[in-house]
């Protein structure tokens, strides 16, 4: 057989391009604006000439009880059959760039930190009535929320006690837990700055398309952060805090909430993306926000809208509401005993590596679990 071998070096030379070319659009290759490359550094301008490139002592760690959830592109809504027929989360494909999320719901001493804050630092401001009624959780949301119910042991000892520490704080709005997210972003902004740092991205509600993709764990479809389609493993141990069988509550292990860290995470590390509470996401509720909102990072942020959409489902609800895809709602200045929260913070640093393999991104931060025991 005889070869034509310019024909053969041409190819050669053909396909060495393309690879060089792949390699550099996916950011395999160092510009001059990365790593070591360019003479100048971060000078600015040189004889005449721009030479400025990155500045130097920046990175972006990773906050602290937080892991980081990869970007990603998954459809969007119900992943079973709607049972309430309510049709308010069709089905639809959406992109979402990468963020860190807290890897359990905020516990009652965490947020005791923030309103212990508050009353030091901001009576003068805010006046202390105005803390203690529109920031500091309502214990009395045990006896308010249930007819005939006796509420009186929790609403004396869940937010004071220790023996509570560890478990999702509730009786908290909208309008807090926003509150406590600029507290939080102030809190570690000015320890950076006086530290000679860079500001951070700043802690915040997520939206709900931000909820229900981490929610999912890298699982598209998934009726449940831990798959399909049942509620319970193959020795019938529950594998979510909820109102299970008839409302037979202590099924699962606990009669009310569990704590924070409790049953196994998802497969992006995070706790209790279903049941325990539920939790409040940034976005104003629509009955047609698909048809509202883009695809690419949808939020629907609408001031004017004091309906506010509440995610995942929690200790006093059945299984239907602890569907990756159910969505329903709450006033924005309602306090529930069955309503949490947890933050995110952007990754403008882009899509991970571990995103693009499929892997889950997981923080290398100290757990969670371990800052709520000191």
């Amino acid at each position: 057989m005889k070869y034509n071998w310019l024909t053969v070096n041409a190819t050669r030379l053909v396909m060495g391009a393309a690879v060089v070319l792949l390699m550099q659009g996916c950011g395999f290759l160092k510009s001059k604006f990365g790593g070591s490359g360019g003479k100048g550094g971060e000078v600015g301008i040189t004889n005449g000439e721009i030479t400025a490139t990155g500045r130097k002592g920046w990175k972006q760690p990773t906050p602290f009880g937080m892991v980081l959830v990869p970007s990603g592109s998954f459809i969007m809504g119900q992943a079973d059959e709607d049972v309430a027929a309510t049709q308010i989360n069709m089905n639809r494909q959406v992109t979402i760039s990468s963020f860190y999320m807290d890897d359990a719901e905020i516990s009652n001493h965490e947020y005791r930190q923030y309103v212990n804050a508050l009353l030091a630092d901001s009576v003068s401001t805010l006046g202390e009535e105005e803390i203690m009624s529109k920031y500091y959780p309502d214990t009395t949301v045990w006896k308010n929320d249930f007819t005939y119910h006796n509420g009186d042991p929790m609403l004396e000892h869940y937010y004071g006690h220790p023996a509570f520490d560890t478990y999702p704080v509730v009786g908290v709005s909208w309008i807090a837990a926003k509150h406590f997210c600029k507290w939080r972003t102030n809190t570690l902004d000015d320890f950076r700055t006086k530290d000679g740092g860079y500001k951070s991205f700043g802690f915040r509600l997520p939206s709900e398309a931000e909820w229900e993709w981490a929610a999912r764990g890298g699982k598209n479809g998934a009726k449940y952060p831990w798959g399909n389609p049942y509620v319970a493993n193959g020795k019938g141990c529950y594998l979510a805090n909820f109102k299970p069988q008839r409302g037979n509550f202590d099924a699962d292990g606990y009669p009310y909430t569990a704590p924070a860290t409790a049953y196994n995470p998802n497969d992006y590390g995070l706790y209790n993306m279903a049941g325990n509470v539920a939790e409040w996401c940034r976005d104003a509720y629509a009955d047609n926000t698909n048809a509202i909102v883009w695809d690419m990072n949808p939020d629907n942020q609408n001031a004017d809208e004091p309906r506010k959409v509440v995610r995942g489902g929690s200790w006093k609800d059945i299984a239907y509401y602890l569907e990756t895809g159910t969505r329903y709602y709450e006033y924005e200045d309602q306090k529930r005993s069955y309503i949490g929260f947890r933050c995110v913070m952007d990754n403008l640093e882009g899509r991970t590596a571990s995103g693009r393999v499929g892997g889950g991104g997981k923080s290398k931060a100290p757990k969670k679990a371990s800052a709520k025991k000191a």
